[in-house]
């Protein structure tokens, strides 16, 4: 960084309320980058002491993980470069090593985006409201006094692999050996599964699994020439969909870009909801935290989950725990509450044994390991687990938000059901036979719609009857 400078820095546009994000060369580039690594370190008050710093596929992942640790040790710390990681290894390392860290990745953006997930030791989040909002502020005071103060010590800069250690801690956590042959498909979407899976799941660092592994686009490309690496979209799920049935496979998994998120398909090319998942992975942590003396182990799901997540988790003596939508808000309650496991609908999935932290592999090495121990197809075992029929979440773009929302409000006055605001306005029938959440977008002009019902007529009639309303 020289002492010349003539622009002004913000970094609002790109400092978001859990990570960084921007689009390279605009409003992410190396200089800023630099300068958020001191600032990283001041904030936290690191110097004197080791961090990690690693980042995923994309072009310009190597130039910034550099310019980050260059402006971390220049304000005293020593940096562990980790080189090529998903976002779920970067939290093994903080928590593995009980160090602070950052990946450079914009997770399931398009290519032109970058951005940045810091931690602190332990892979304890960093939010705007737990040091990242002093972090933008102090690297903004860098960026325009056009100069980073160096350390009376400055750091050193070494460089560390943990792919291995991440993969033999998750394998301990869930032990697939005893499995059932089974073949997978593994749409790595061109992501950094494309790096883990054979890590974890194959052979590449450790013994073999009795898994036929059918890789999808495992090469590391940040420009994403295949499709983009967001399973959320319906359309990103047709090649997996396609090679599970062209393959006679038993289950698709799909990661996104970063891999901290997984998608499953079943032997049918049909997804699996996140819900079903999310029952599927608390059954199982339930239980062995039952083994283990636990008397009533705790389940975090946020509110758009099916309700039959907390139905299963009730009756396999858990407790229950709703919450808002966003992970910030599941770590924290994942802490408070001691919780063994938490899930969302979007397919993120947090456990304790893994620092409170969201793993898309280990979650799908609980798959494996529930499909593996039966001899059933994954339909017929994840149909136990979607007893109720969900709309999905559905978008209306509406200029006025709360006034839709009253107009349902009012609409739906007459009805014997039970109003909460907990994350927007969840509307229960009191019968059990349907609820809907209606959640403004904070970022863009939509009102969000999750519906579901006992059955398929019931979740399309009220969900055309709030969507008329919306629409209005």
């Amino acid at each position: 960084m020289t002492s010349e400078q003539t622009t002004t820095f913000d970094l609002s546009a790109s400092f978001k309320a859990y990570d960084v994000r921007g689009i390279v060369g605009e409003s992410i580039t190396a200089e800023i980058v630099e300068a958020v690594g001191a600032a990283f370190v001041d904030v936290l008050k690191l110097e004197g002491q080791t961090i990690v710093v690693g980042g995923d596929m994309r072009p310009s992942s190597p130039e910034f993980t550099k310019a980050f640790a260059n402006g971390a040790a220049t304000r005293g710390a020593n940096v562990e470069l980790l080189d090529l990681i998903s976002t779920d290894e970067l939290y093994f390392a903080c928590g593995y090593l009980n160090r602070a860290g950052a990946t450079f990745t914009a997770s399931h953006n398009p290519a032109a985006y970058n951005g940045i997930k810091m931690s602190k030791a332990g892979a304890v989040p960093i939010s705007s409201e737990t040091g990242l909002k002093e972090i933008q502020a102090l690297a903004e005071q860098y960026l325009n006094t056009g100069s980073i103060p160096a350390a009376g010590t400055p750091g050193s800069i070494s460089v560390r692999d943990v792919l291995k250690d991440y993969s033999e801690y998750l394998r301990k956590l869930v032990d697939l050996s005893a499995s059932r042959p089974l073949k997978v498909v593994v749409d790595a979407g061109n992501g950094m599964a494309g790096l883990t899976t054979p890590a974890v799941l194959g052979d590449a660092l450790l013994h073999k699994l009795p898994f036929d592994i059918v890789p999808l686009y495992f090469e590391l490309d940040g420009s994403f020439p295949n499709h983009p690496a967001n399973p959320l979209e319906p359309e990103n799920l047709r090649d997996l969909q396609a090679a599970v049935i062209k393959h006679g496979a038993d289950i698709g998994l799909a990661f996104d870009g970063d891999a901290d998120r997984c998608f499953v398909i079943d032997e049918k090319g049909e997804p699996v909801s996140p819900s079903a998942i999310t029952g599927m992975v608390a059954r199982r942590e339930i239980a062995r935290a039952k083994a283990q003396g636990e008397e009533k182990p705790t389940i975090i799901h946020n509110l758009l989950t099916s309700r039959a997540v907390a139905e299963l988790v009730e009756h396999d003596g858990g407790r229950a725990v709703r919450t808002r939508v966003g992970h910030s808000f599941i770590k924290a309650v994942m802490a408070e509450e001691g919780a063994v496991f938490g899930g969302e609908h979007s397919a993120h999935f947090y456990f304790r044994d893994f620092w409170n932290a969201d793993t898309g592999m280990l979650a799908a090495m609980h798959v494996l390991a529930a499909l593996g121990e039966q001899d059933g197809p994954l339909s017929d075992l994840a149909r136990e687990y979607e007893p109720y029929v969900s709309s999905g979440e559905i978008n209306s773009e509406v200029e006025d938000k709360p006034a839709a929302v009253e107009r349902v409000r009012q609409a739906f006055a007459d009805e014997d059901l039970t109003i909460d605001t907990l994350d927007g306005s969840t509307f229960t029938a009191n019968d059990g036979s349907y609820w809907f959440n209606l959640r403004p977008s904070n970022t863009e002009p939509f009102l969000r719609l999750n519906a579901e019902a006992t059955d398929r007529a019931t979740m399309e009639r009220v969900r055309d009857r709030v969507l008329s309303l919306v629409r209005a």
